[in-house]
């Protein structure tokens, strides 16, 4: 299907879409290591504090977050069925923020009692009051970081997502500003410490929110919807579907992030010099990740378009070159993890160091698991992204909790701890999870005339 030029120009669009989304995934990700690193100048005690703070606000930010993310193939298709659709745009992108603030509310009441939650973890009293109180600072970000997730999904469904960027790399520069004033009481301020890296976190993500709100509100591109206009007013199938939708989303993403937690903590059984390996070859992955889940984002937004228009040539085309990407990218990083791993290494350790010999010896060959890691992980990832464009999220959810903790969890327990491979185990697990989740959505997708012909079916007899 498709001729040359149609290939041509469809991996021309989806390149000129994936770009500024990629680079925003890493500007995001830059934010959160320059708070790790700058609470790392406070020393390990305020560093083991702030860890333990955003662990408990990272899982539930994550959750509320795949709610949101239906924002993006909804809009999507809108717009591919009708191009100069705005009512159903607009109601779209408000009942986002609907969900955002109705998400955000429980979330601060948790955050808020995070302390007791931690002492009650049997976490050191002490860590956990630091923690508590960089809690308490940070979680007012959550429903700014939500809004500005909702306007992100809404501009880049317009495949305009360089607004977002220059706006998120401004973020970046002021989160690291904000840290040395109000971290080491820089320019007059208190020195709060990691308080500090809480109130810049909360304040960066207002200005991203707000920056994108002033761009929807006068860009002329944006202008037209309207989008706070009639903000109060209900849309209850549109809530429902977006819930439909995004439910799963975040199960997907709950399901992943727990899987990769839970790997730590089997590394800590291992050993500290596994959990320290464990930690630079997946800060490395996580990097590397940032590009095919840029990519599976732009894939939503052009499988949803061209979903909108039923056009199952747009779809074939859109999808398979996302998922083409994707591959040719993570082949590319996996060749390097595989090439180069001590100057990989290097950014975290110094080499030279015999004291360091046992923890590079185990990144080394975590890395050369990473390899094969990172061509599963990316295309389970695109996958993923390919078939919400298609607003199918509820099997996919259902695949990654078998692939994840049906598969890749009891694989790497196996392998680790009765099979003697240690840390290496738990890679080759998480390997086996992530492979078997790609297969499965790759075979869904391939499956998909036969979801979209059923789907026509319903609707007509429905």
């Amino acid at each position: 299907m498709g001729a040359a030029s149609d290939w041509r120009r469809e991996i021309r669009a989806m390149a000129v879409l994936a770009w500024p989304i990629v680079l925003t995934n890493l500007a995001q990700n830059a934010m959160q290591t320059t708070d790790v690193l700058m609470m790392g100048w406070l020393g390990p005690d305020a560093l083991a504090a702030g860890t333990l703070g955003f662990n408990i606000y990272f899982t539930p930010m994550i959750f509320g977050m795949g709610l949101l993310l239906a924002v993006a193939p909804m809009v999507a298709f809108e717009i591919g069925r009708r191009a100069h659709s705005v009512r159903d745009v607009r109601r779209t992108v408000r009942q986002g923020f609907w969900i955002a603030l109705m998400v955000a509310i429980p979330l601060w009441v948790l955050m808020w009692n995070g302390e007791a939650i931690l002492v009650a973890m049997g976490q050191d009293p002490e860590l956990s009051a630091d923690a508590g109180g960089y809690l308490r600072a940070m979680q007012w970000a959550l429903l700014p970081f939500y809004f500005f997730v909702v306007l992100r999904s809404f501009v880049s469904a317009l495949e305009r997502p360089g607004w977002a960027l220059a706006i998120m790399l401004v973020a970046v520069t002021f989160n690291a500003f904000a840290n040395w004033v109000l971290m080491f009481g820089n320019l007059g301020f208190p020195a709060l410490g990691i308080v500090g890296t809480g109130i810049a976190t909360t304040l960066s993500a207002t200005l991203m929110c707000g920056g994108l709100i002033l761009v929807v509100l006068l860009h002329k591109k944006f202008r037209r919807y309207q989008i706070f206009g009639r903000f109060w007013r209900p849309d209850w199938p549109r809530f429902r579907e977006m819930l439909r939708i995004g439910l799963p989303i975040s199960g997907i993403l709950t399901f992943e992030v727990g899987l990769f937690g839970a790997s730590a903590l089997l590394m800590g059984l291992i050993g500290g010099a596994s959990l320290a390996a464990h930690a630079i070859a997946i800060q490395l992955a996580s990097v590397a990740f940032m590009v095919p889940m840029g990519i599976a984002q732009a894939a939503t937004v052009r499988v949803g378009r061209a979903y909108g228009a039923d056009s199952r040539k747009g779809i074939f085309l859109s999808g398979w070159v996302a998922f083409g990407l994707g591959i040719v990218f993570m082949m590319l990083t996996a060749t390097i993890m595989v090439a180069l791993p001590h100057l990989l290494i290097s950014a975290f350790l110094e080499i030279d160091d015999p004291a360091n010999a046992e923890v590079i010896g185990l990144a080394v060959v975590f890395l050369a698991i990473a390899a094969l890691f990172q061509i599963v992980d990316g295309a389970q990832a695109v996958a993923g992204g390919m078939l919400r464009g298609l607003q199918d999220t509820k099997v996919p959810m259902f695949y990654a909790a078998i692939g994840y903790w049906g598969i890749g969890m009891p694989s790497g327990i196996l392998l680790a701890f009765w099979a003697g491979f240690g840390g290496a185990g738990i890679w080759l697990g998480l390997c086996i999870g992530l492979a078997a989740v790609a297969i499965m959505l790759v075979a869904r997708w391939v499956r998909r005339d036969r979801l979209l012909a059923a789907r026509s079916l319903k609707s007509t007899t429905g």
